[in-house]
């Protein structure tokens, strides 16, 4: 392992004591502050963290030595010697993010600064509880890390997320993978030998957007995830919620409706069952069989399934059918926000998923069963809009929440 890695590492509480325990901490919070409010002075530094500036000198001497941090020359003031401004590099320090979705796998790096390096897509892929699904994940993430062109060593950490119900804090998912005793994260970290944080993936994507795709001064958003599941990530007062165990965001999991449609979950009645992409998958398929007329018929006929991607695109393609589906699950989900809202009072409902893609088929419907059953003060202070960020947000968020552990944001 190289000393960058053994450096991050290294527990605060851990067998380093006196004043090497204490620099290395001090370094960890020059980083930390470089990576949320950039470049800095000497005299800032030394002001930030309550040192004395011979002290901040000898740490950010060491940083540039080890090429984590830069002397980006002198800055202009008013008066007196003008001060050197250092700033972190972009090639010292590497995280990886992935995101494990029900039928693809998407992976980027990013460096210190959340800037993006390489991504790539996987799409020959299906998510199932096996050894066998397990082990392509991991040889999809190792081929990856070996093709990125980044020097492994200076890879801190991995974050991962997937779908379902996971406890970042025991590195457990507990719909997949659960026969080892170890952790899901205790695997990946002895397959790949790098620190692993295992996330749930709305919640990546919710910090992800909250982090880069909110202006800055929303504190309270809630982001639901409209893909093939439904489920929402929650920050309240500029932090993710997690709940007790990290199971808070199960939005999809309401016994919402009084039919007899067994949910993934096992039980009946699931906003799930009537507005997630596997339902209207499910309700086109019976429509078809029903007679109805509609563009994805010889689609149906020739593969025997339907993606609610091609429900979409077939809605932007005039198909009523397609138009009708969305629109119903758009009125539908509506409703439940209403509840939501009344609850949380949000600065910002965002969507995000498969679903936000339908645009306005979506949205229309949507708004206007939010403003039907909401209180009108809570529905005017609320923002309603579709994500902007691209496809990799689960991936990104997850690289972003390994960072922030690594270097104790």
């Amino acid at each position: 392992m190289s000393s960058l890695q053994e450096f991050f590492s290294m527990p605060e509480n851990g067998a380093a004591k006196g004043i090497v325990q204490k620099n290395n901490i001090l370094k960890r919070n020059i980083i930390a502050r470089m990576a949320i409010e950039g470049e800095s002075t000497l005299a800032d530094l030394a002001k930030e963290l309550h040192v004395s500036i011979p002290t901040v000198t000898k740490l950010v001497e060491e940083l540039l030595e080890e090429d984590i941090i830069a002397d980006r020359g002198k800055i202009e003031t008013s008066g007196g010697r003008r001060p050197n401004i250092f700033g972190l590099t972009h090639s010292a320090i590497y995280f990886a993010g992935v995101e494990v979705s029900r039928d693809q796998i998407f992976m980027v790096m990013t460096d210190l600064h959340n800037n993006i390096i390489k991504q790539e897509l996987s799409q020959d892929f299906k998510l199932d509880d096996t050894e066998e699904c397990f082990e392509a994940i991991c040889s999809t993430i190792e081929t990856f890390l070996n093709h990125s062109g980044i020097d492994r060593s200076k890879l801190l950490g991995i974050g991962v997320c997937i779908a379902g119900r996971v406890n970042p804090k025991t590195g457990r998912s507990y719909k997949y993978f659960t026969t080892q005793q170890a952790s899901l994260r205790e695997q990946m970290e002895a397959r790949f030998g790098h620190k692993v944080l295992v996330e749930n993936d709305t919640r990546a994507r919710c910090y992800a957007e909250y982090t880069k795709g909110c202006s800055g001064e929303e504190q309270n958003i809630i982001y639901l995830n409209l893909s093939r599941g439904v489920a929402i990530g929650i920050i309240i007062d500029g932090h993710l919620y997690y709940g007790k165990s990290g199971f808070a965001g199960e939005f999809g999991h309401i016994p919402y409706f009084d039919n007899e449609i067994i949910c993934d979950c096992g039980k009946k009645g699931c906003l799930e069952t009537e507005v997630s992409g596997i339902a209207i998958e499910n309700k086109m398929i019976q429509q078809i069989k029903n007679g109805r007329t509609t563009i994805l018929l010889d689609k149906y006929q020739k593969q025997q399934k339907i993606h609610i991607n091609d429900i979409i695109q077939a809605a932007k393609n005039d198909d009523t059918l397609s138009i009708e589906l969305i629109e119903e699950a758009g009125e539908k989900v509506g409703k439940s926000i209403a509840f939501l809202i009344n609850i949380f009072n949000p600065e910002q409902v965002i969507i995000g998923g498969n679903l936000a893609h339908a645009g306005d088929y979506l949205m229309l419907p949507l708004k206007s069963a939010v403003n039907k059953y909401s209180l009108r003060l809570v529905y005017n202070d609320t923002i309603f809009r579709t994500t902007n960020l691209d496809e990799n947000i689960g991936s990104l968020g997850a690289a972003m929440l390994i960072r922030n552990q690594i270097i104790s944001l």
